[in-house]
């Protein structure tokens, strides 16, 4: 049985370098062009995996060579293959990507198979889940198969961490099943009804979270870094520096290494300082999976 448990999306990544994202309307001549491997949860999948985690990846893409590509180089990370799951008649997800010349990019999915990832497939897993010490899971698939897994997980004792993206309201009920929920500030703004401006604002959205029933909050604000609310206080962990190439997947690969870090029994305010490190180096690079570091990478980045 793996220690975490990730139940999420998988997409292809079709990227394009340009020096400015278009405006609506408006045609650019673009630069360097990309096909990777991508999607929330299988980005943090293998981020995690890559950073010393025990992971497996509950996953559905479609009968195409897509879907294909993506099942063995999953396998290679060392995800079982026996979870990867294929929708017959259904395209793979898909993901368009624009990255700017500043590292910032925009992004339109094509969900596919992913939105048949469904309650009927978690339980088929529920031996797997309720065995785990953590569950992690992102809204890149429907919003019914998250909260029944997080049921699941809570009653069991499991962990779940969500990565509330893309953004979307969330049940109070599903709230209250969380050990740990990392928005960034917009996603933030939205769950918490708040507006946020400053740190101050970030605690309050913060304690409103908390309020709400999630046990520990950690919201990321980007170059600001990552601000950690637990029930003895909250604490702001500063990124790490680094010029920015393409900031795809910086997110996911936070997440993984603060999963795979949490196993280790650090505090969380570490295993923040763990995800600011690899996400780093993530930034420094190109592309999606192929820029989330090993753990070998990240220490020689930072000793």
């Amino acid at each position: 049985m793996s220690k975490i448990i990730v139940i999420g999306s998988s997409n292809t990544d079709l990227a394009i370098k340009t020096v400015s994202i278009p405006e609506p309307g408006e045609t650019v001549i673009g630069g360097k062009f990309m096909m990777t491997a991508g999607g929330k949860g299988a980005n943090q999948a293998v981020a995690a995996a890559r950073l010393g985690g025990d992971v497996a990846f509950v996953t559905k893409v479609g009968d195409d060579m897509f879907g294909d590509e993506s099942r063995a180089r999953y396998v290679k990370e060392g995800l079982p293959e026996k979870f990867l799951l294929v929708e017959k008649g259904t395209p793979s997800g898909m993901a368009l990507i624009t990255v700017d010349a500043k590292g910032e990019n925009c992004i339109v999915v094509a969900p596919g198979a992913n939105n048949t990832l469904s309650p009927a497939d978690v339980d088929a897993v529920r031996g797997e889940i309720e065995a785990a010490e953590y569950l992690l899971m992102q809204l890149e698939v429907p919003m019914e198969t998250v909260e029944h897994a997080a049921e699941i997980a809570a009653a069991s004792g499991t962990k779940v961490i969500l990565n509330p993206a893309p953004a979307a309201k969330l049940s109070e009920k599903l709230i209250a099943n969380l050990y740990l929920v990392t928005p960034n500030r917009t996603e933030c703004q939205l769950l918490s009804g708040l507006r946020i401006d400053s740190d101050e604002d970030a605690r309050r959205a913060a304690a409103r979270l908390m309020e709400m029933g999630a046990r520990n909050v950690i919201i990321t604000l980007g170059s600001r870094g990552s601000l950690v609310c637990t029930a003895d206080g909250c604490t702001l962990v500063e990124a790490c520096r680094v010029e920015a190439v393409d900031t795809t997947a910086a997110g996911d690969t936070f997440i993984g290494a603060l999963a795979a870090a949490r196993l280790e029994g650090l505090p969380l305010f570490e295993c923040m300082a763990a995800g600011a490190r690899a996400s780093a180096v993530t930034v420094s690079r190109l592309g999606a999976q192929q820029s989330i570091p090993t753990r070998a990478e990240v220490e020689h980045w930072f000793g």
